[in-house]
């Protein structure tokens, strides 16, 4: 019972910092657009720094993981390589059928939430969670 309630006190946490890295992206995504109004400069700056904030605070508070930070940062640039070009293609797919841009972004950012937790728990931290003194 103790290992299932560690696990969904996991969940929560990661809930909430996904939450605050969006506040994060969409704010600095504002602050930027200000300044450059080339979509893709404040969209690919504040999507870094989300991730960015996303990444240390799932480290330090929900893995708890003292894992090398370059190459668990490294697994998560790995992630988004793949995710990023993926769910843009198919995104574009699923428009070109009629589907209204905001249910293809809300489908797409529960996607990453829920690829980005099993792929951090299993892939990025395994064997290395609750290693953080």
């Amino acid at each position: 019972m103790k290992e299932k309630k560690k696990q969904l006190w996991q969940v929560v946490k990661f809930t909430l910092f996904s939450i605050s890295a969006g506040i994060v992206q969409i704010g600095s995504f504002a602050l930027i657009e200000i300044f450059i109004k080339d979509y893709w400069i404040p969209y690919l700056s504040s999507l870094v720094l989300s991730i960015l904030w996303n990444f240390t605070l799932n480290r330090r508070y929900t893995f708890k993981s003292a894992a090398n930070v370059p190459v668990a940062m490294a697994k998560v640039f790995g992630f988004y390589l793949v995710f990023t070009p993926l769910s843009t293609y198919l995104g574009n797919l699923v428009e070109a059928h009629g589907i209204n841009d905001y249910i293809i972004l809300v489908v797409t950012m529960v996607t990453n939430f829920a690829l980005e937790f099993l792929f951090c728990k299993f892939v990025v931290y395994r064997g290395k969670e609750d290693t953080l003194c």
